[in-house]
């Protein structure tokens, strides 16, 4: 199964870049993982926003074959252990999706087109992350779902 993340701003912090390369290099023998960086629609006047979230939900919808399955990472969302976000990625592989997607929005947060496309929707957590600590964290729990499922050290 191909995975793709499609995340909307690119990462800027050497730190952040080295953090997600790490996790990618780790990833190779078990999957292989895309990022796809969009560029976000800025927003000059608030009262836009909606505008600028139904043109970045476009561009990432063009992205999105068919038949992938999506996971949008949203504020609402279902909220998962280590161990349940392994068996959610089990049950896709298992179901013969061949591309499995999740999405990032901006800081606005993501359309509700994206959000309507969505197969499932996933917390991080309760606390408010910066999108590229978002990246950050959801490469590195990819990595350590990979792991659990093929019961190797890591996650203890």
């Amino acid at each position: 199964m191909k995975i793709k993340i499609i995340a909307l701003g690119k990462i800027k912090e050497k730190f952040l870049k080295d953090g997600i390369d790490e996790f990618l290099k780790r990833l190779s023998p078990y999957t292989s993982l895309e990022i796809v960086e969009l560029n976000p629609v800025e927003i000059k006047d608030e009262n836009l926003t909606k505008k600028a979230l139904d043109e970045e939900g476009a561009n990432i919808l063009s992205h999105i074959k068919e038949d992938s399955f999506v996971i949008t990472m949203e504020i609402l969302g279902k909220q998962l252990s280590s161990e349940e976000f392994a068996y959610k990625i089990k049950e896709i592989t298992m179901n013969g999706t061949s591309e499995l997607v999740f999405v990032i929005g901006s800081s606005c947060g993501i359309s509700d087109k994206v959000s309507q496309r969505a197969n499932f929707k996933l917390s991080m957590s309760k606390m408010t992350f910066l999108h590229q600590f978002a990246r950050l964290i959801l490469v590195e729990q990819i990595y350590r779902a990979f792991k659990i499922l093929n019961g190797e050290k890591y996650h203890k």
